[in-house]
């Protein structure tokens, strides 16, 4: 989800100005020094705007740094691994993003079992894509999208950010609940993919909400639909695919994770006050920013998130028969 250089701008801005948010009352071992938290992408997309957000939270509740660590690389894996094979005493996390359930199914050779070697401490947002068109291109619904391509099968270019990125991943689970036969055209990145919109290279692109919000409501783009399993606030006018395909749901998110091992009391402690940070009014308009969805709950919560996201996602991969490059 990467964030135009403005957006960035504020949102950063926005974290500069949070609050100070009251300190715990009792004394604590935990933190007892700077925690790292580990991002796998570069700066400046919604990944690390809610890393930095959360972890400013974190800093002023816990009485020691949260310092964001941008380790991009391998779909995330690189950061991943560096967290697995940290000390489980919660100061090194990991943020967890919908690529870390989807890359088990799609590199088969990892050097760590995401799953097993990484403990769910808290999700925070959940962030739908929306299918854009070219405003050239016929279809106006889903429906009218769907019986286009079935008339011209292989004709129509759908853009991603990459080869086993969340939004390969909806063009492929369209194509299998749909049938229809698309061409599937990724990119190193949104920007590139909405350059290419934009001129016509490619028809379609499931893109953030955060990002293709701007265009839309300038009519460069025409949203056809969102990702989310219900409409989402940014655009209520723009209706789900699920309207059409009952189940449909394809969607980034964001959680804090931990090594395996790591007590059990430093989780319940990250988790509370993760979730005290979505029930803050100033951090809630925050993270509403990025067009997501909150998601409080406990790590058992998230727990079964990540599980449902993993046998949804790997189960996509092996029926598309999608391989890594």
């Amino acid at each position: 989800m990467k964030l135009e250089r403005r957006q960035f701008l504020q949102f950063a801005a926005l974290a500069a100005v949070l609050p100070t948010a009251p300190r715990l009352g009792w004394a604590q071992t935990y933190p007892s020094h700077p925690v790292r938290l580990i991002v796998g992408y570069t700066a400046g997309g919604a990944s690390d705007v809610t890393a930095r957000v959360m972890g400013q939270w974190l800093s002023l509740r816990l009485g020691q740094p949260f310092v964001i660590e941008n380790r991009p690389g391998a779909a995330t894996n690189l950061a991943t691994e560096a967290v697995v094979h940290a000390p489980a005493d919660g100061h090194t996390l990991l943020l967890i993003s919908a690529a870390n359930a989807i890359n088990g199914g799609f590199y088969p050779n990892l050097n760590f079992d995401f799953r097993r070697d990484i403990a769910p401490v808290a999700a925070i947002v959940r962030g739908p894509m929306v299918m854009v068109v070219n405003p050239s291109f016929p279809a106006k619904t889903i429906p009218e999208l769907i019986a286009y391509a079935k008339a011209r099968p292989g004709q129509i270019s759908m853009a991603s950010v990459g080869v086993g990125s969340p939004s390969h991943l909806a063009i492929a689970l369209l194509k299998m609940k749909a049938g229809i036969d698309v061409v599937h055209v990724p990119y190193r990145g949104g920007a590139l993919a909405t350059t290419d919109l934009l001129g016509g290279q490619v028809q379609a692109f499931f893109g953030t909400t955060t990002a293709m919000t701007e265009y839309i409501n300038a009519g460069k783009f025409r949203a056809l639909a969102v990702t989310a399993a219900m409409r989402v606030e940014a655009l209520p006018n723009v209706p789900t695919i699920a309207e059409t395909i009952p189940g449909y749901e394809a969607s980034d998110w964001f959680g804090i994770g931990a090594p395996k091992g790591t007590p059990t009391d430093i989780i319940e402690t990250l988790n509370r006050e993760i979730n005290a940070a979505l029930s803050d009014p100033s951090m809630k308009a925050r993270l509403a920013a990025l067009h997501g969805t909150l998601l409080p709950g406990s790590a058992g919560d998230f727990a079964k998130l990540i599980a449902g996201e993993t046998d949804k996602w790997n189960k996509t991969i092996k029926l598309a028969g999608i391989k890594s490059d």
